[in-house]
């Protein structure tokens, strides 16, 4: 994603630091969803989803999706971060869903609570990463005015 994004390896790193904090944090919505029957994985015991899978999706997707955030808000601005944090929910429950009716890796329980669940658990994600890159290695325009010197 850094090569597709453009991204400078400092802030490729830093998207990629940003991204470990969601490895707890799914950690702990997965567990509160299982416990609340919002949705599980049908192939692991409830609670014992291997820490692997977490890091792997924190260190890929999270730092992509991150990536391609900190894209969104250079060429757009801060007001596309409010759309691109609610797209981000939206392909994330997409997604989910999908799975859970073509693969049944993931099930969800009944009603909506439960995608509203989901969709808040990725764009959260998608926020904090953005959140954290600013923290990390500055906003986009930062990247513009190194480039310059």
């Amino acid at each position: 994603m850094a090569f597709f994004t453009r991204a400078t390896v400092r802030r490729a790193f830093g998207s990629l630091i940003a991204a470990v904090p969601l490895v707890p944090l799914v950690m702990m919505v997965d567990a509160l969803a299982g416990r609340l029957g919002w949705w599980r994985y049908p192939s692991v015991p409830i609670g014992n989803t291997p820490l692997a899978w977490y890091i792997a999706a924190a260190l890929a997707y999270g730092a992509a999706v991150g990536l391609i955030g900190w894209r969104v808000l250079r060429q757009f601005g801060g007001a596309s971060l409010v759309v691109f944090v609610v797209l981000v929910g939206l392909v994330g429950v997409i997604r989910d869903y999908a799975y859970s009716t073509t693969t049944g890796l993931i099930k969800f329980g009944g009603g909506a609570l439960p995608l509203w669940a989901d969709f808040l658990s990725y764009a959260c994600a998608a926020a904090l990463v953005q959140l954290l890159m600013l923290w990390i290695v500055g906003t986009p325009r930062s990247d513009r005015l190194a480039r310059e010197h």
